[in-house]
């Protein structure tokens, strides 16, 4: 299972949790309605009378599952928005199957910005150029009349244009971008390493991007810790510990496991 699979099965789960909290909380509705039901509208409590503690009890139940109605409701939001998180996570993972593709067009996109931004502020900051000229060659830039009003108005420190921060910004993601395109190519090409440490399979998957250990049970507590103090979880799609696939990770998980 890729990591995409993963993050539908994820959103898959957290949609059949807010569905069971939303039903749940409907049941707990109609249970606290249904306790009181028989009770006339705007029936005070006959203090002193035989049917003062029952009408109390009744009334205190009836309460209390129209709380738990609510909190279960509240359940069912709080997962629905976790549904919504994994279907809308659009970050790229190197072990992706398609990363070197997403990277491309998104090193591409970046390209595209850098070289409008230092067009823009060329255009509108030239003493060479009219109006009227300057906004022909916005428009031929691929601006919307919007677009040139907007480029055309001062921003709180009084300047028109990006200002150099965008654009060194911008310089920036483009090279760490760069990098990350690098080595999603040399993953994508990189043969998976396979070994072992006493009894632990260490596996170095390039395909996924992710250090791999399986253990023949489950590890004692104090090796847990440290795997999960050294960025390590538990995967139950895999069967295994992992994290991301590090040079300094692996000698990590070869001190552990020696330890």
């Amino acid at each position: 299972m890729n990591r995409k699979e993963r993050q539908e099965a994820r959103a898959n789960r957290y949609r059949e949790l807010a569905e069971k909290a939303n039903k749940q909380s409907n049941e707990a509705s109609k249970l606290s309605h249904s306790m009181v039901e028989h009770i006339p509208l705007g029936q005070p409590i006959l203090v002193g009378h035989h049917s003062e503690r029952a009408h109390r009890s009744l009334l205190d139940r009836s309460w209390n599952t129209l709380g738990k109605s609510v909190k279960l409701s509240e359940k069912a939001e709080y997962f629905e928005q976790k549904a919504a998180a994994a279907e809308n996570n659009d970050a790229i993972y190197l072990g992706d199957d398609d990363a070197v593709e997403r990277l491309e067009a998104k090193l591409a996109n970046l390209e595209k910005k850098q070289e409008t931004m230092k067009e823009t502020n060329k255009i509108i900051r030239s003493k060479k150029l009219s109006e009227v000229e300057k906004h022909d060659k916005l428009i031929e830039l691929g601006y919307s009349e919007n677009g040139v009003r907007e480029a055309f108005t001062p921003n709180y420190m009084g300047d028109i244009g990006f200002p150099s921060y965008s654009i060194t910004n911008n310089g920036a993601n483009i090279r760490r971008v760069k990098e990350q395109l690098e080595k999603a190519k040399r993953m994508k090409v990189a043969e998976d390493k396979e070994y072992k440490i006493g009894n632990v399979r260490i596996v170095e998957n390039y395909q996924e991007n992710r250090l791999q250990l399986f253990f023949p049970g489950k590890p004692d507590e104090d090796v847990r810790t440290q795997l999960k103090h050294n960025g390590f979880r538990w995967s139950r799609f895999n069967g295994c510990w992992q994290s991301y696939l590090k040079h300094w990770q692996i000698e990590r998980a070869k001190e552990i496991i020696g330890g």
